[in-house]
């Protein structure tokens, strides 16, 4: 048994097994998790335990569980349907129209503490734009809905020419179910906008990241060191009153995350501001890859954040109303649901898998640079050869996308030994240095990984210890385990 391909784990309340081959979490009675540790460390003496446990736990033995068997090579399914997905499943669009900026946001991945491109007074031409339109409707005969995005830079700077693409894909795009979202500082907003855009259905992210001291120390104009806050305030109040629906139903707000910043601070601001009570908020963190210096979360930030995080599973097993919880967090356990999705009983792992993380390059969010470039999507680096998958002219790279999709590759002899191999997050920007795919970059961040995919399976166990019912989970010593 010391070489079962499982991983122990604990909680306040309980002891539990997730095994990767059955991809699924039991319940253990503390003796069966001792005998099952123990003998995973060598120990085979088991003479200290009772009958019952030792026969209970060879039970689940005679079952399947606790199989030693591991992946022989990473390989993922999709590549032999890739071609398909490329030429007819693709979702949606983002088009940078602009490489141009307002502002100089001191955490943008373009700011200069990235491994990217810079600002630049550069913009997308209507014929690129058309082909970038076209080339979605094209890829996409396969899908009911799809989706056009505007990015920057500032997509604001180029509100005619937003109006023309949307002209043209509403067009383009009749007989399909067609969606269209924008991504703005909102320091430029202006009442002719919000009209536009509410007349045309799309939907506003608009970046706020807290109270005026918070916002204002990333968030400057690129002309002076001055805060937008007030600016930004302003434009959301006209929207109030000019577009209350438009607010309440199209807009969204993203809070970028400063570890920096006072938690609690921005948390307060949020769960105080009236004119957003009905909007939807997500939150983000500062994007960790390709940035040249580290970044550090201390210890109050994270205990902050997770005391918001018990205040939201207090929530959901009707201990506290939903009103006393923080937005900011919502959007983690819908993270905890979809991981919980993947929790389906399995015989064992096939011989050829791949850990999660990449996306379908191409499929999920392709994004197309002002020249018409084709990358994976809005946050890896515009200046890495690998990760250009393309170009509007030519089409896809199906190589590039290949060996993007199958990173696991690079790392397959760590990865195949990997409880965390069906959770992971990570994609190839984590292995991305421009030139090259680094196995060295990408393992750095297997430690983290497996951390938060064991926090992610504790909340997931305790939020069902205090009644969120979870019917993956199976209890040994129920009706269906016994002896």
């Amino acid at each position: 048994m010391e070489d079962s391909f499982i991983h122990l784990f604990t909680t306040p309340g309980g002891y539990y097994l997730y095994d990767i081959n059955k991809n699924t979490i039991l319940s253990l009675q503390k003796e069966q998790f001792e005998v099952i540790k123990n003998n995973l460390s060598g120990n085979q003496d088991n003479s200290g335990y009772s009958n019952h446990t030792i026969d209970s736990v060879n039970y689940l033995r005679d079952l399947g569980f606790l199989s030693s068997k591991r992946p022989k090579e990473m390989y993922n399914p999709i590549s032999d349907t890739l071609i398909y997905h490329l030429n007819n499943k693709v979702k949606m669009i983002t088009l940078q129209i602009t490489r141009q900026c307002n502002l100089r946001c001191k955490y943008c991945v373009y700011s200069g503490n990235y491994e990217n491109r810079g600002h630049e007074n550069v913009k997308m031409s209507f014929e690129t734009a058309k082909k970038g339109i076209d080339f979605l409707i094209e890829n996409s005969k396969d899908n009911e809905r799809i989706f056009l995005a505007f990015y920057g830079g500032e997509p604001l700077i180029e509100f005619d020419f937003i109006k023309e693409c949307i002209k043209y894909y509403e067009e383009k795009g009749e007989g399909k179910e067609i969606h269209t979202t924008l991504t703005t500082n909102a320091t430029l907003i202006t009442e002719e906008m919000i009209a536009y855009l509410c007349k045309h259905n799309v939907n506003l992210l608009i970046s706020l990241d807290g109270p005026a001291e918070v916002h204002n120390k990333n968030r400057v104009y690129c002309n002076e060191d001055k805060g937008t806050f007030e600016k930004v305030m302003d434009n959301i109040d006209m929207i109030k009153e000019k577009f209350p629906y438009y607010l309440d139903k199209r807009v969204t707000f993203n809070a970028v995350l400063d570890p920096e910043n006072d938690f609690s601070c921005v948390n307060d601001f949020f769960a105080d501001f009236q004119e957003i009570k009905q909007s939807n908020l997500i939150s983000s963190q500062i994007a960790d890859y390709y940035k040249k210096e580290d970044i550090e979360y201390s210890d109050t930030y994270i205990s902050k954040l997770r005391y918001e995080y018990f205040k939201l599973f207090l929530s959901k097993v009707g201990c506290l109303n939903k009103k006393y919880t923080s937005k900011l967090v919502w959007r983690y356990y819908g993270q905890m649901i979809d991981r919980y999705n993947r929790l389906e009983l399995t015989k064992e792992i096939p011989d050829r898998v791949h850990h999660g993380g990449p996306c379908t390059p191409g499929v999920q969010r392709l994004f197309m640079d002002v020249n018409g470039n084709l990358y994976p999507c809005e946050r890896v680096s515009e200046t890495s050869s690998q990760m250009q998958i393309g170009n509007v002219d030519t089409g896809f790279d199906v190589d590039k996308i290949k060996t993007l999709l199958n990173i696991g590759r690079i790392s397959e002899k760590k990865c195949i030994n990997c409880w965390a191999l069906r959770f992971c997050s990570l994609c190839a920007a984590a292995a991305d240095e421009n030139s090259n795919l680094s196995m060295e970059k990408k393992v750095s961040h297997c430690i983290s990984v497996r951390n938060y995919v064991e926090n992610l399976l504790k909340d997931i166990c305790t939020l069902r210890e205090f009644g969120d019912e979870l019917d993956l989970f199976k209890d040994i010593d129920s009706a269906d385990w016994q002896i």
